[in-house]
């Protein structure tokens, strides 16, 4: 009878948080990483057979940053492209940032920010004040003349916040010495347990087929474990794998997108991925015994943000004559250089206690292997706020 009264409650669980999902409007986290997915897919528009990896949050971190120093059309185009109350979402931003970098979360989630202006720029304090209760912003002043010293300076922030995992963000070269005013910085580092772990001496070398239709061997983890999985398909009707992957704490989930057909290209799946979406997915995955089979991968990218979101509709920051940012300076500025660059290392460190999967690998019946051995999209997810912080395509491990 025990195991029965445990289906009812996951099912009242189910119907609970589905009847919640439905009347939900997206959270200011969603909100953010919606326009963050946006300028991912235009990024691999134009990079469809390379490894991508992009963190939507920190996308829209850097324009939550600008976005109380605005005025007129240019905070009109922030603000329609983030889907945020004319208002301003300080409130709820800054209890964003807090939950995601919560050490209840288990897992490390390094997000920093900074804003680095030309020396004797004279700054609102307001804007400099939201900017630190928020964002735990940093504020710094260089001097943009001498641009190497300024990138090295920058550089070594960077380094620093994220504990040496991205070591450089900013060459001098992209720093113009006499009209640099401001450098709006967010950098994001995540490093998460594995709820289940892979056992290292289960990682063969396996073949992975790239999206240049080369075939690579590529070290391949593999466990057999209950995972949540489902079947999803896009508005053309191709059919797609979700994967869930737990890390440890719990609150943070890796998802695995492959097109279920062999031929059918990453890039026909990926314009039609949204936070909608992946909500959508919580309803069609179950959780089912499998053999999982994913490649250990390392990938590292660097975004210039202007393009992607200039097409997006967020264009007049960029523009000399155009940028309103009077709320942070008496002086006229525009936005130099947005830029981001993220990086992830999946590997099979999980959790030492693997013991929750021991009784499950008794059962007899031969479970189905599910094998990632072609490129793919993976999203990482703060499931209680549905932030998407990172998520990329992989095409050649």
């Amino acid at each position: 009878m025990k195991h029965m009264s445990l289906l009812c409650l996951y099912a009242l669980v189910a119907l609970f948080g589905h009847k919640g999902v439905l009347s939900q409007a997206p959270s200011y986290g969603e909100r953010g990483s919606d326009l963050g997915i946006q300028v991912f897919q235009q990024v691999v528009r134009n990079k469809p057979l390379e490894n991508v990896v992009l963190s939507p949050h920190g996308v829209a971190s850097i324009l939550g940053m600008l976005l109380p120093g605005a005025h007129g059309e240019t905070r009109k185009q922030i603000l329609n492209a983030l889907r945020y109350k004319k208002n301003g979402p300080y409130r709820m931003l800054k209890k964003l940032h807090k939950t995601l970098t919560a050490k209840s979360n288990q897992d490390v989630v390094l997000i920093a920010n900074a804003m680095f202006t030309q020396m004797g720029f004279p700054m609102e304090e307001t804007f400099v004040e939201t900017n630190k209760a928020n964002f735990q912003c940093d504020r710094r002043s260089l001097d943009f003349g001498n641009p190497n010293a300024a990138a090295d300076e920058i550089n070594a922030w960077v380094n620093n916040k994220t504990k040496g995992h991205i070591p450089s963000l900013i060459k001098a070269d992209m720093l113009d010495p006499a009209m640099t005013r401001l450098v709006a910085v967010n950098s994001i580092f995540f490093k998460g347990l594995w709820k289940s772990r892979f056992q290292p001496e289960n990682t063969k070398m396996r073949p992975f087929n790239g999206g240049d239709g080369n075939v690579y061997k590529v070290p391949m983890m593999s466990q057999l474990s209950v995972f949540n999985i489902g079947m999803a398909t896009t508005p053309q009707d191709l059919k797609y794998k979700v994967i869930e992957l737990p890390y440890h704490g719990n609150t943070i989930s890796m998802l695995i997108v492959l097109p279920s057909e062999e031929d059918t290209p990453l890039s026909r799946v990926i314009p039609h991925i949204s936070t909608a979406t992946v909500q959508s997915w919580t309803k069609l995955m179950h959780m089912r015994k499998i053999r999982l089979l994913i490649p250990k991968f390392t990938a590292d990218t660097e975004v210039d943000l202007e393009a992607p979101l200039s097409a997006l509709g967020i264009s007049d920051m960029f523009s000399q004559g155009k940028a309103d940012f009077r709320h942070i300076s008496s002086e006229p500025v525009y936005v130099s250089k947005a830029l981001q660059k993220a990086k992830i290392i999946v590997n099979e460190d999980g959790t030492k206690a693997a013991a929750a999967t021991t009784a499950i690998l008794l059962a007899r019946s031969s479970p189905p292997w599910v094998t990632v051995d072609r490129p793919f999209l993976f999203l990482i997810r703060h499931n209680p706020t549905g932030t998407i912080l990172f998520m990329g395509q992989i095409n050649q491990p």
